[in-house]
């Protein structure tokens, strides 16, 4: 691909962006939270992938893959009003299917347009497809640290903001109470990322993105989680009680490990 191809997607995002804009405020900041977050993650793709030494033809496809991994956010909240995949559509699928509709890869080559619609297609699955195509499997690793990186920021923003200033669609509709499940914090004492299914309380979903540390790939990505002080952050939202005080020592002496690597 060429620089003129990723001006036009840059061109070609904000005008799709723009095609949300509602009159509405709620529904307006959805669409601008999105929006954010897309040049976020372009920005943390960007940064990992100098770190790795990437030539300028692989560079160009990471920022592509970041700036279009979420686009299936704004069909999705315009006609369910909503991020929660669960309740409406897999945004990753609806994603790759958008770009193949409106045909925003064409000038791509065959193998460059297959590497991008499969990252953004399985950018929010649990774990990484089998797929034989090595480049393929590592920019899906590349989007997937990316777009973490940022999901934490967005939710300890909502976490730390009023109630009425936070945006609508980041909450999940949970209970904020002082419970939250033994079998979400096993997973982080286990090693493994805690499923969706098993979240009934606000806590477990902050336990559970807590998990996510085990599903990241890079070093830069290890590095950025613990420079911007994510894991502190959200276990200072939590109950102050011993087994939550292990987990985080947990993750902070497997975060260790990790950039001895």
């Amino acid at each position: 691909m060429t620089r003129d191809d990723l001006f036009f997607f840059k061109n070609w995002f904000s005008d799709y962006c723009k095609s949300f804009y509602s009159s509405n405020m709620g529904d307006q900041k959805n669409i601008y939270l999105k929006e954010e977050h897309t040049l976020n993650v372009c920005k943390n793709t960007i940064e990992i992938a100098r770190e790795l030494s990437l030539g300028n033809n692989d560079m160009m496809l990471a920022e592509t893959v970041a700036l279009f991994h979420d686009i299936g956010r704004f069909p999705q909240y315009a006609k369910y009003r909503t991020f929660r995949d669960s309740i409406s559509v897999n945004h990753g699928l609806l994603g790759a299917q958008t770009l193949l509709e409106e045909k925003t890869l064409q000038n791509l080559s065959d193998n460059e347009q297959e590497l991008v619609i499969q990252a953004v297609r399985f950018h929010n699955a649990f774990s990484i497809p089998k797929i034989e195509k090595k480049d393929i499997i590592f920019f899906i690793r590349l989007i997937r640290d990316a777009d973490k990186l940022d999901i934490w920021r967005v939710f300890i923003e909502y976490y730390e903001s009023p109630e009425e200033e936070r945006a609508s669609a980041v909450g999940l509709g949970l209970s904020d109470t002082t419970d939250y499940s033994e079998d979400v914090l096993s997973c982080i004492h286990r090693g493994r990322m805690a499923y969706l299914s098993k979240v009934k309380t606000l806590n477990d979903f902050k336990l559970m993105q807590l998990s996510w540390i085990y599903d990241l790939n890079f070093r830069t990505s290890f590095r950025l989680l613990l420079e911007r002080g994510y894991i502190d952050r959200i276990t200072s939202k939590l109950p102050q009680s011993d087994d939550i005080k292990k987990a985080s020592s947990t993750l902070k002496e497997f975060v260790k490990l990790r950039l001895k690597d």
